[in-house]
């Protein structure tokens, strides 16, 4: 078992005494807290957050990071509190602890929930700060190097998981060492008998290999001391699971794999030059194999690995891989992120540090110091802003675009929670629906029957199932509304002239209407009645006979007016019988450009096409309206002028809109003491668009008008 001085001994190098105490006090807290916990082993539970602290110090993380090894179970697995770890080892730890306990939620238990990439990026998006992943990582590493402990059925699982989950992870951070480890131990549980075999014709091999390496080393080293290029070389033989899958996806037999150890240049020297140099000597000495060369300096892979990657036909016609890199990119391939993350002594870890949002970042991030001390900043992962993932009451992951709420969320569970919801609780606190997800955010759905949606939930809702749920429920509903509203005013309109309904919408009369109205049944007809997009008294019109229609002219003793819209210049095309207003909203005046929507009961409200509230209402009931003056009108504008305080300057602004002959029917004036300024508000009787732009060209000449303007809807 490894002991605390072990640890201390690992981290003497880089950590402060001050620091050094805090990990001994973090493993006596420990050390209580899991107090009689045993795992399946045998071994006292403690044995794994020290394995796990051991795993980090070898890599020189940050004491907050060695900290939180140690207890990155307690919350978890014993009564301590998120609050106990802040108050013993402050707030930076509490939310590394915090975010590992939100991660060991997570479930990975079927084929269905199998979907690897989406864990991925899921986890990646969840450690904000990526200390979290780190721990997490080594907390994995620990449990797969001791898994033979677990029942033959978890191990198969955990096994898989870590093969299609934490290995890549740690590849896709460029940590070599914990990838191959983790894929060979994965490979050894998931398939025995396919690990043992190649275990053994390995070993069978295994001196004949050391010879052929040694004998290689040999003349590369040699070569680069002709050549003068300064470096060492490395023989390493490859890991059992590349030497697996290279058999698989070639369809070859071990006999076959001839590379079998891959050999390493790396150059003391940090100019990429020198590495093309190298190359340049390999492919002098032997023959490269064409087709194998891959130059990964000049194209990066995802995770930032470099080196230029060669076959050669090496001594004895055998062929030979060879890897070409400088110290640095050394570093990188082996232990990634951990490797670029350096800071002085005296320095403070702070999370205002550059965020990252690529792993290409962390490279700017390298500082050339002297006898630098390595650490790992508090820094934001954020590869994935795209989306958030959030869990169910049950411990389900969900994923949705950044920016979905609740609302979202209930529709994704089903459509009757979402039509029911009324209300949610994120984290066991009651939030309005409108409340945008976070990361890690428990939710739970609050229902209740016969509750139906709000049209407003469109404005909050952003994914298209719920987009499109609430809009056929709203469209489904105001169906029935207008179905209803219709049958009513129409056969309202029938009773007027002793008419029924119930047979006049059997009769020809009524087929030869709906075909001029481009209808394709009758219930189409009430529900553009209920709309307002049709008059009943156009359809009645069909059924009374001349005699009558004359004998309620003489009744009515009146000529027919025109149609209501042209009372007020406006005309809408193929409508009759329809109140038309101008909304208060954008006071609409000719030469704007107008639309009109078919309110219930209240007619047709004209509004200008940029009134923002237009964008809000259902294209359904916005028709298209046009300006017809025929005769001089007056119509309502407002205008907001702001000038600075002076005497007699609201006597010249009368003045000035006096003289375009325009009236002005109201005043509103309030006076700003701190700057000095005065801010009016006028309502003016206007003709046209026109007329109201010579008005505030002629406020604007006035002597103190800072500005004049049409006031616009909110």
């Amino acid at each position: 078992m490894l002991r605390i001085n072990d640890i201390l001994d690992k981290v003497q190098s880089y950590l402060s005494p001050d620091q050094m105490a805090m990990i001994e006090k973090a493993y006596v807290f420990t050390a209580a807290v899991h107090q009689g916990q045993i795992r399946l082993s045998g071994e006292p539970y403690l044995t794994h957050p020290m394995e796990v602290c051991g795993i980090l110090a070898d890599m020189k993380l940050d004491v907050a990071t060695l900290v939180t090894g140690l207890l990155h179970d307690t919350v978890e697995d014993t009564l301590t509190t998120l609050d106990q770890i802040e108050e013993n080892f402050g707030k930076d730890v509490a939310f590394l602890v915090d975010g590992l306990t939100k991660i060991g939620k997570i479930t990975f238990e079927s084929k269905e929930k199998r979907k690897a990439e989406n864990y991925r990026k899921m986890i990646l998006a969840m450690s904000t700060d990526i200390r979290i992943l780190m721990v997490k990582l080594a907390d994995r590493l620990h449990n797969m190097r001791t898994l033979q402990f677990q029942p033959q059925e978890k191990q198969l699982l955990i096994a898989q998981e870590t093969l299609d989950l934490y290995a890549p992870l740690a590849n896709r951070l460029g940590i070599n060492w914990m990838k191959t480890e983790l894929e060979d131990l994965s490979f050894r549980f998931l398939d025995f008998d396919a690990y043992s075999e190649l275990a053994r014709r390995v070993a069978k091999k295994q001196d004949k290999r050391r010879e052929y390496t040694n004998q290689v080393k040999q003349i590369i080293q040699r070569e680069m001391e002709r050549s003068n290029i300064k470096g060492r070389v490395e023989g390493r033989a490859k890991h059992f699971y590349s030497i697996y899958q290279k058999m698989k996806e070639q369809n070859i037999d071990f006999d076959e794999v001839y590379d079998l150890t891959a050999f390493r240049i790396i150059l003391d020297s940090d100019n990429v030059k020198d590495c093309y140099e190298a190359l340049s000597m390999i492919h002098a000495l032997w023959k490269p194999v064409p087709g194998r060369f891959k130059d990964y300096i000049a194209m990066p892979k995802a995770n930032h690995y470099q080196s230029l990657h060669t076959t050669v036909i090496g001594p004895s016609g055998e062929r030979v891989e060879i890897q070409i890199r400088t110290q640095a990119m050394h570093e990188w391939a082996e232990d990634g992120i951990a490797a670029h993350w350096l800071y002085k002594e005296g320095r403070e870890i702070s999370k205002d540090d550059e965020e990252i949002k690529r792993l290409r970042d962390l490279l700017d991030i390298q500082q050339e110091v002297q006898n630098p001390r390595e650490f790992m900043s508090s820094l934001k992962i954020a590869l994935f802003p795209e989306e958030v993932y959030v869990f169910t009451p049950k411990g389900e992951v969900k994923a949705f675009p950044k920016g979905a709420t609740p609302i979202d969320f209930a529709y994704s569970i089903h459509t009757d929670v979402g039509h029911t919801c009324i209300g949610a609780k994120v984290n066991r606190a009651i939030v309005p629906l409108k409340y945008q997800l976070q990361n890690g955010d428990s939710v739970e759905i609050i229902t209740q029957a016969g509750h139906h949606p709000s049209k407003d939930w469109l404005k909050y809702a952003v994914t298209s199932k719920a987009l499109s749920k609430i809009r056929n429920w709203v469209k489904t509903e105001e169906l029935e509304k207008s179905l209803s509203l219709g049958q009513d005013l129409l056969e309202k309109e029938f009773k007027k002239h002793n008419l029924k309904l119930g047979t006049a919408s059997k009769s020809v009369e009524m087929q030869q209407i709906m075909k001029e109205l481009h209808l394709s049944s009758f219930e189409d007809l009430l529900s553009s009645i209920g709309y307002g997009r049709i008059s009943p008294k156009h359809i009645v019109r069909h059924f009374v006979g001349e005699g009558e229609e004359k004998k309620d002219e003489v009744v009515e003793k009146k000529p027919r007016k025109d149609r209501p819209g042209e009372e007020i210049g406006v005309s809408l095309t193929g409508l009759d019988d329809i109140m038309i207003r101008f909304a208060k909203c954008c006071h609409p005046i000719p030469g704007d450009e107008i639309i009109g929507y078919i309110s219930r009961g209240r007619g047709v409200i004209v509004h200008t096409t940029s009134c923002p509230h237009v964008r809000d209402m259902d294209p359904e009931r916005l028709v298209n309206v046009h300006w017809n003056i025929k005769d001089k009108k007056d119509y309502q504008v407002d205008m907001k002028v702001v000038c600075h305080d002076s005497k007699g300057v609201l006597a010249a602004i009368s003045s000035a809109i006096s003289a375009q002959d325009v009236n002005i029917e109201s005043a509103d004036v309030t006076t700003n003491n701190s700057n000095n300024t005065v801010t009016c508000f006028f309502g003016l009787n206007v003709g046209n668009l026109n007329q109201f732009k010579d008005v505030v060209d002629a406020v604007k000449r006035v002597r103190g008008i800072i500005s004049a303007e049409r006031v616009k809807p909110s």
